[in-house]
């Protein structure tokens, strides 16, 4: 005889029906409020642990952008170790220029470069004297000059030749070895109108706290192969991520290269950010990267030295 079927009551099945579905809808709540917590942290800058293609970690708002950024967009770059946050004071927006991305665009773009009067004849510093290379971020000068420099070479696009040679402005390339590999040729485009390549290490390592041995190789190296390369040996020495210690400096001296380079502002998707207020001052040395925007934070970047009443001068130029 089967045992009889079990009552329930209406207050019963209410109960359970709730228990079930939340059962059921509680992961993808959490799943949802976790990702709109994510989401809505517009401030967090994500950056790789500096392990080569390692993962990410949120990094801690220790310092502007300004210094922190050194180029992530190349996916076979190094990431960097140094963390980063967005700065409060971005400022020089290029307008988009979708029509340079397909090749329609050179006249507008062209008519976009700001004009700029001869630079000054160069006042040379005094660079410090003992066993390691200056550290500079910015030139000490009164005149009314700032410095445009680009780092890598990850990404080679014929528009950025182009508008740098009709651009008619001096800039400097600190170049790395393992980014320009692919087509050496491209950058001596660059040079024959009027670029000068510096040394920017063999594989973009982080420097800082690593042996006297593999800093010497990476410095070297680099130095070596570009003047090999391009019929002149650099002088000039950026550290990756703009970390360094006191042998790195040492190793640059070594290595016959004068000084080696931070900077005052950066340069990313047509925007430019300070360390100090929202004008570039005489003097700054202004960080930007070969990356797939390039023609935006080129504009940017020059717009910005125009706004500040400067004209853009060559680095070396003021390096005795």
């Amino acid at each position: 005889m089967r045992p009889p079927a079990p009552v329930w009551h209406l207050s019963s099945l209410r109960a359970l029906r709730v228990r079930v579905v939340a059962r059921i809808l509680t992961p993808a709540l959490l799943a949802l409020i976790a990702g709109i917590g994510c989401a809505g942290d517009s401030n967090q800058v994500r950056w790789a642990d500096g392990r080569g293609h390692g993962g990410g970690q949120q990094a801690p708002s220790a310092r502007p952008r300004a210094i922190a950024d050194d180029g992530v967009d190349s996916p076979d770059q190094p990431q960097p170790g140094t963390p980063g946050k967005p700065s409060a004071l971005p400022s020089s927006v290029a307008p988009p220029l979708p029509a340079a991305r397909t090749g329609g665009g050179a006249p507008g773009i062209l008519a976009r470069i700001p004009q700029f009067p001869p630079a000054p004849r160069a006042e040379k510093i005094t660079l410090p004297q003992g066993p390691a290379a200056a550290w500079l971020s910015h030139i000490p000068t009164s005149q009314k000059v700032a410095f445009l420099t680009i780092d890598d070479g990850w990404t080679k696009q014929p528009e950025a030749v182009q508008l740098v040679q009709a651009a008619h402005v001096p800039v400097t390339l600190f170049l790395t070895i393992n980014a320009i590999r692919s087509d050496p040729g491209y950058f001596k485009q660059l040079a024959a109108g009027g670029a000068v390549i510096e040394a920017h290490t063999l594989t973009h390592i982080e420097l800082k706290g690593k042996s006297r041995d593999l800093q010497r190789r990476e410095i070297c190296g680099s130095a070596d192969q570009l003047g090999a390369a391009y019929g002149r040996r650099p002088v000039l020495f950026r550290p990756p991520f703009g970390d360094k210690d006191e042998t790195t400096l040492q190793v640059t001296q070594e290595c016959g290269m004068k000084a080696a380079f931070f900077w005052k502002e950066t340069v990313d998707k047509g925007v430019v950010r300070f360390q100090e207020g929202q004008t570039v001052q005489p003097g700054d040395i202004i960080l930007m990267h070969f990356r797939p925007a390039f023609v935006d934070d080129f504009l940017a970047a020059l717009q910005a030295i125009h706004d500040a009443g400067l004209t853009p001068a060559l680095l070396e130029d003021y390096i005795p």
